[in-house]
C-alpha cells in the first residue's frame, strides 16, 4: 500500500486501541488483539485500505460508546458503512432460536448484496474467533462450531475463498466433535511418514515427464484437510484407511494450453479412471473456480487425484472474490468470481422478498451446498443447476416469467414431462404459453431456491384473491343459518366489528375466514352480537385464536391445556367447548359434524388451566404430603386431591392441578416421577 493508504489504517489502530482500552477477551488478552488479527487476515488477502480500516474498527460501535457519526467524520462514509454493516449482523433480538439463526442469516445475505466486503470482514472475524475458542464453555463452543459449519464455511466456499473455507471447516469439526477430531488427527499423523515418501516419488515421476516434454511448472503434493476426510468417511461409510490412501497433486503451469498438454502427459504416465475427468476450465464452477480434475491409477493401484491449473486460477481458487479486488469495477469481465458472486447475490435479492426467514434459510442452503450439473440452452449457452434439478428449475433459472408461463419442455429435442430430472450436457428447451400459470404441485419436485420461491410467491398472490371470495361465501352462509346476511349486518356494525378486531377493511376479514385463520360460524355470531342460544355476547375469551366475541369453556372430561391438539364444539348455552383430540367423549359428538370447528391456541397464552394427574405410589405414611410438596415446588397449585385405590403395597392418588401449558405439566410430572416412593405418573382425566 502507498503511504497515503497506510495513514487511515494506522489512525484506525490508534483510535481502536483507545476505544477498547481496559476491555479484555475471555483468554485475558487485550481486546484490540482481536480486530488487529481480523485486519491481518484481510491484509493477507490483499484487500483495500477501507476494508482493513473497517476490520480494525469492526467492534467499536457495538462494544464501546462510539457513534457511527464519529466514524464518518474521522474515516469517511465508506468505512463507517462497512463497520455499521458488520455491527448490525450482531445486534438482533428474536423470539426463538430457529428464527434467530435464520434472520441473522438473511441479514448477512442482504449485507452481502449491499457491499460484499461486509461479509469478508465477518468471515475473518469468525475465523479468528474460531481460532481462539479454547477459553469458552463447551456448550458455546459446540453451538458456534455448528453455526460455522452450517453457514460461514459454505459462504466462504460459495465466494470461492478456499483457504478460509478449509480453516473454518477444520476448526468447526475440532470444536463440534473434539473426540472424532483427535482420533482423525492422530491417525493422519501416523500415516504421514509413509505418505511423504510416496508423494515425493510420484512428484519426481511427473517432473521427469514434464522435463522430457520441455514443459515447466510446479508440482505440489496436496494434503487432504481433516474435515474433507471426515465428510468422505461419513458420506461413503468407508473406514479411514480407504480415504487416507487417496493422494492429491496440484500442477501449476503458465497458461491454459499447457494445462491441456499436462493432462495428456499425466494420462500417458498413469492410466486415468473412466468417468472421473472434469473440465472446470471450459465450464467454471459457480464460485469462479477453474481447474482440470482427473483421477489416475498410480503405483500399486493407488488412486491419485490431480488438479491442473494456471497460477492465476490457483490464486482465484484460494482467494475467490478477493483474488483481484475489483470492488464495483466497471469492467467485470476479467473478474469471474466477483461476477458470479454478484449474479448469485442478485438471485438472493429476488428470493428474500418473499416468505419467512426460515424459508429463506432453507432455500439458500440449497445454493450453498451445490452438487452441480451443466445443461445447455437451445442457443448453446451453459446453465449450471443443482444435481436433481428438473425442467421447471431450468425454466425459472432462465427467467421467472419463463417459469411462470411454462407448459412443456423438450430435452435433446424430445418432449418430456416437466418433472423430468436433467442430466449433464443435455440441451433443454422450454415451451411457454400466454396466460399459463404455475402449478402448486411443482413445489414438490423443484430443487432450486429460485423456482421454489417464485412458485410460492405466485401462489400467495393467487391465494389472496381466491380466499377473499371463499371467506365471503362462508361468512354469508353462516349468517344465513342465523337468519341474517352480510347486507343485514350493515356498514355501521361491520365497521365497529372491524375496529374491535383491529382489521382495516372487510376484505381482510373475508381473507382470514377463507384461509381458516378465523372461524365463519363464530365470526357470524360476533357480527350479530349473539352467542349460540341467542343471548347477547358474553365477555370474549382470547385464549383460542379466532373465537373473539364467543364464550369459550374448557371440557372437564379431558382438561385441555395450551400445547394440546384441540377441537371446538358449538354447544347450546355454553358457546364453544374445547376438547382434546384424544378425548373419549368425541365419539358421542361425532354424530353432529356441523357443530365441530377447528381451533388452535394463541401464541401468548398467560393464565392457568386445570389438568389432572394420576400418581401410583408406594403405600407409606407421608407419601401424599411429599408428592403435594413436590407439586407446590414446581410452581403449581393443587385444586383437589382424591385417593382412587388403596392396596397393601401401593396407592393411586388423583390430583387436579393448575398448570400454564404442556411444558409446565411435563416438568411437574418429571419431578414427581423422580421421587423415590413414586412408581408411575400419568396424565389422567375422569
Amino acid at each position: 500500500m502507498s503511504a497515503e493508504q497506510i495513514a487511515p489504517v494506522a489512525k484506525a489502530y490508534e483510535f481502536g486501541a483507545l476505544a477498547h482500552e481496559g476491555q479484555t477477551r475471555m483468554s485475558g488478552e487485550p481486546y484490540i488483539t482481536h480486530p488487529v488479527a481480523v485486519a491481518q487476515t484481510l491484509a493477507n488477502m490483499h484487500l483495500d485500505a477501507q476494508t482493513i480500516t473497517a476490520a480494525i474498527l469492526h467492534d467499536v460501535i457495538e462494544d464501546t460508546e462510539t457513534p457511527v457519526s464519529e466514524l464518518e467524520e474521522l474515516f469517511g462514509n465508506e468505512v463507517a458503512a462497512l463497520v455499521d454493516g458488520v455491527s448490525k449482523l450482531d445486534q438482533m433480538q428474536f423470539t426463538n432460536k430457529a428464527e434467530a439463526q435464520a434472520e441473522s442469516f438473511r441479514k448477512m445475505m442482504l449485507a452481502m448484496i449491499e457491499d460484499i466486503r461486509v461479509i469478508l470482514v465477518k468471515l475473518a472475524d469468525r475465523l479468528h474467533n474460531m481460532r481462539t475458542m479454547e477459553s469458552m464453555p463447551r456448550e458455546k463452543q459446540a453451538r458456534i462450531a455448528r453455526e460455522t459449519l452450517e453457514i460461514y464455511a459454505p459462504i466462504a466456499n460459495r465466494l470461492g475463498i478456499n483457504h478460509m473455507k478449509v480453516s473454518l471447516e477444520d476448526l468447526g469439526l475440532r470444536y463440534l466433535y473434539p473426540f472424532r477430531y483427535r482420533v482423525l488427527e492422530r491417525a493422519l499423523k501416523r500415516s504421514k511418514g509413509s505418505q511423504r515418501q510416496i508423494v515425493k516419488k510420484i512428484s519426481e515421476q511427473i517432473y521427469q515427464a514434464m522435463n522430457g516434454d520441455n514443459v515447466s511448472g510446479e508440482v505440489i503434493g496436496r494434503e487432504k484437510h481433516l474435515y474433507s476426510i471426515y465428510k468422505k468417511m461419513a458420506e461413503k461409510k468407508r473406514p479411514l484407511n480407504d480415504i487416507v490412501d487417496v493422494y492429491g497433486f496440484r500442477i501449476i503451469v503458465a497458461d491454459v494450453d499447457t494445462c491441456y498438454r499436462i493432462l495428456g502427459l499425466v494420462h500417458g504416465l498413469f492410466k486415468p479412471m473412466p468417468g472421473r475427468f472434469k473440465d472446470y476450465i471450459a465450464i467454471p464452477r459457480l464460485n469462479g473456480y477453474q481447474s482440470l480434475h482427473t483421477t489416475l491409477f498410480g503405483p500399486k493401484g493407488l488412486p491419485l487425484e490431480v488438479q491442473i491449473r494456471t497460477a492465476e486460477m490457483d490464486r482465484v481458487a484460494e482467494a475467490g472474490v478477493a483474488a483481484h479486488w475489483q470492488y464495483k469495477a466497471e469492467d467485470k469481465s476479467t473478474a469471474t468470481p466477483q461476477r458470479r458472486a454478484r449474479e448469485w447475490l442478485s438471485h438472493l435479492e429476488e428470493i428474500q422478498q418473499s416468505g419467512s426467514s426460515e424459508e429463506f434459510l432453507e432455500s439458500v442452503k440449497v445454493d450453498l451446498f451445490p452438487d452441480k450439473i451443466y445443461v445447455f440452452t437451445p442457443k448453446g449457452e451453459i446453465m449450471p443447476l443443482p444435481k436433481g434439478a428438473t425442467t421447471v428449475d431450468f425454466a425459472y433459472a432462465v427467467h421467472t416469467d419463463v417459469g411462470n408461463r411454462c407448459v412443456a419442455a423438450k430435452v435433446d429435442r424430445n418432449l418430456v414431462p416437466l418433472r423430468t430430472q436433467l442430466q449433464n450436457s443435455q440441451t433443454v428447451e422450454i415451451v411457454t404459453a400466454r396466460g399459463a400459470k404455475p402449478n402448486p404441485n411443482w413445489v414438490s419436485f423443484v430443487t432450486t431456491a429460485k423456482a421454489r420461491s417464485a412458485i410460492r410467491q405466485y401462489m400467495k398472490k393467487m391465494r389472496g384473491s381466491e380466499s377473499i371470495d371463499l371467506g365471503k361465501r362462508l361468512l354469508d352462509r353462516s349468517l344465513k343459518d342465523l337468519k341474517s346476511s352480510l347486507r343485514k349486518v350493515g356498514k355501521v356494525r361491520m365497521r365497529a366489528a372491524l375496529d374491535e378486531l383491529h382489521l382495516e377493511d372487510n376484505l381482510q376479514l373475508f381473507e382470514q375466514v377463507g384461509l381458516g385463520e378465523r372461524l365463519a360460524p363464530l365470526t357470524a355470531r360476533y357480527l350479530l352480537g349473539v352467542d349460540e342460544d341467542g343471548t347477547p355476547e358474553a365477555e370474549a375469551s382470547l385464549i383460542i385464536a379466532g373465537t373473539e366475541g364467543m364464550v369459550v369453556s374448557y371440557a372437564r372430561c379431558c382438561c385441555p391445556i395450551p400445547g394440546d391438539d384441540v377441537m371446538g364444539y358449538l354447544s347450546a348455552g355454553r358457546g364453544v367447548v374445547i376438547h382434546r383430540n384424544t378425548c373419549g367423549n368425541l365419539s358421542n359428538f361425532r354424530k353432529q359434524p356441523e357443530k365441530w370447528i377447528n381451533v388452535s391456541w394463541q401464541d401468548d397464552v398467560d393464565r392457568d388451566f386445570s389438568s389432572q394427574v394420576q400418581v401410583e405410589s408406594i403405600n407409606r405414611t407421608g407419601v401424599l404430603a411429599e408428592v403435594a410438596a413436590t407439586i407446590a415446588d414446581s410452581d403449581s397449585n393443587i385444586e383437589q386431591v382424591s385417593v382412587q385405590d388403596r392396596q397393601d403395597d401401593s396407592t393411586i392418588l388423583n390430583f387436579l392441578l393448575q398448570v400454564k401449558d404442556r411444558t409446565h405439566l411435563a416438568r411437574i410430572m418429571r419431578n414427581v416421577r423422580n421421587m423415590k416412593n413414586v412408581i408411575r405418573v400419568s396424565r389422567d382425566c375422569a
